[in-house]
């Protein structure tokens, strides 16, 4: 076998306008931009996205001007691009698709999936790829169905390549909150390399005779990651058809301080002046400063005293302080309880919709935040009082 190399890399997110900041879609593609620079340097004989090249199915114009002026630079290279569809750049029908459609008819990228066999071949490689299913149930209906469809043929006598992205049961690379779509053994035998994407963080391990690769992603798409180092793999593949991946970092990525605190027992006011301090003590130029505040508060006192506000102004040099609550109120007693459901629910609702939006406001921008955080408001009621007409047809008009 002929020795050769491969760039693989995955969830780029462009397009993503992180906390509403046009800032951060400009961060996400310079990004990739980075990624461009290098991957010409390295002059790997093709290069593998695993997915979520996107953040929507249908990116603004702005987006995707700036995403074809790269893939451009790649094919004036020479440098091939073999892609897979994530669940950001997927959509759920038919009519919209995914925005990789037209860029493989342009010739910028070659989408796997899209092609008869689902694969792409020269003389030393075998490289297969398998379209994103959007969900856990979705996949374990139709993964099955696109193996039988678009069965894999691995050669014996070349290197062969898996390309997927999705999340593998595997507890080391599992965030606690995501839904595995597969397991190890539904992926199909006799590969020598599995890429992967939707994992952020970069992960290898071995996986049915080969390794499985999980790249991560080139930019910060949420504070929980942000300790992650950025960048995709440049893998050399000796004549004998041994991978060994080198890790490249990205150094264009915007700078993130998380700051974990605990304030168990201190009052409201007191919590937020401690945590102005901090997030003065940890200012920096242009950063992200995330001060993540958890405890229990004193009784009778609420999440929505906590002065936001304040804390957001606290710095001066950074390009934005993102404050993130996870206290915990002392437990309500029985008759508060009951009085909340004697008052029609609207109480209960109102700490609802506080905590989902919270909750999601970690990973969704503020509108999108809202929005899915309105839903659960909006459920809450016909759910208590097992409405299920009701349910169903505000998760459909939601979808």
């Amino acid at each position: 076998m002929k020795p050769f190399s491969f760039v693989h890399a995955a969830d780029l997110h462009l397009g993503y306008a992180q906390y509403n900041l046009d800032v951060r879609r400009n961060d996400f593609n310079n990004a990739f931009a980075e990624l461009v620079d290098k991957t010409i340097e390295l002059k790997p004989d093709f290069m593998i996205l695993a997915g979520d090249i996107f953040e929507q199915a249908r990116p603004t114009n702005a987006t995707l001007e700036a995403a074809i002026r790269n893939f451009r630079r790649l094919k004036d290279a020479g440098i091939p691009v073999l892609a897979v569809d994530g669940s950001h750049d997927s959509a759920p029908n038919l009519v919209t698709s995914t925005i990789l459609n037209p860029l493989d008819s342009a010739g910028l990228i070659y989408y796997l999936p899209r092609h008869e066999g689902a694969c792409w071949r020269n003389e030393y490689c075998y490289v297969y790829g398998i379209p994103n299913f959007r969900t856990a149930r979705k996949t374990q209906e139709e993964l099955p169905q696109f193996l039988e469809k678009n069965k894999p043929v691995p050669d014996p006598s070349l290197f062969n390549i898996m390309v997927f992205h999705l999340t593998l049961d595997i507890p080391a690379i599992k965030p606690p909150k995501m839904e595995a779509e597969a397991h190890p053994e539904d992926l199909p035998e006799g590969f020598n390399y599995y890429a992967g994407g939707h994992i952020h963080k970069p992960y290898i391990s071995r996986l049915k005779g080969g390794l499985v690769v999980y790249s991560g992603g080139t930019e910060t798409a949420s504070y929980s990651e942000a300790a992650s180092q950025k960048g995709f793999y440049h893998v050399k593949v000796s004549k004998s058809g041994v991978p060994k991946p080198e890790r490249v970092a990205l150094e264009t990525v915007r700078k993130f301080k998380v700051l974990d605190q605990t304030y168990t027992g201190l009052t409201p006011a007191k919590i937020t002046e401690a945590v102005v301090d901090l997030v003065k003590q940890n200012d920096e130029p242009e950063a992200i400063v995330v001060p993540v505040i958890r405890g229990v508060l004193p009784a009778e006192m609420g999440r929505g005293e906590i002065d936001l506000t304040k804390i957001r102004q606290a710095a001066k040099k950074a390009l934005l302080v993102h404050p993130v609550v996870r206290l915990r109120e002392t437990e309500i007693s029985e008759e508060i309880i009951r009085s909340i459901f004697g008052s029609g629910f609207k109480d209960m609702k109102t700490k609802s919709f506080e905590y989902f939006f919270e909750i999601f406001s970690e990973t969704y921008t503020r509108e999108e935040s809202e929005k899915i955080a309105r839903l659960a408001y909006d459920l809450i009621v016909p759910l208590v009082e097992k409405q299920e007409t009701q349910v169903k047809e505000k998760l459909e008009e939601f979808l």
